[in-house]
């Protein structure tokens, strides 16, 4: 099974294998000084870098190396 991510180069939906998608944490702070946590997916697609944002409870359970 796959996972969708959108190619902006080519506009249109690819499937990339899940052997393929890596898992990112994209950390920074608020002006309030509150800590904000994003999650994505990362993958390559011809030559195309794509990023995928997801819900933590997506992230925790694609089971994908971390960078």
């Amino acid at each position: 099974m796959g996972i969708e991510f959108y190619n902006v180069k080519i506009r249109e939906k690819v499937e990339v294998p899940e052997s393929a998608v890596r898992k990112v944490r994209y950390e920074r702070e608020t002006k309030s000084g509150k800590k904000s946590v994003r999650y994505g997916l990362r993958a390559e697609h011809e030559g195309t870098k794509m990023t995928k944002f997801v819900s933590e409870s997506d992230w925790n359970a694609l089971d994908a190396p971390i960078d």
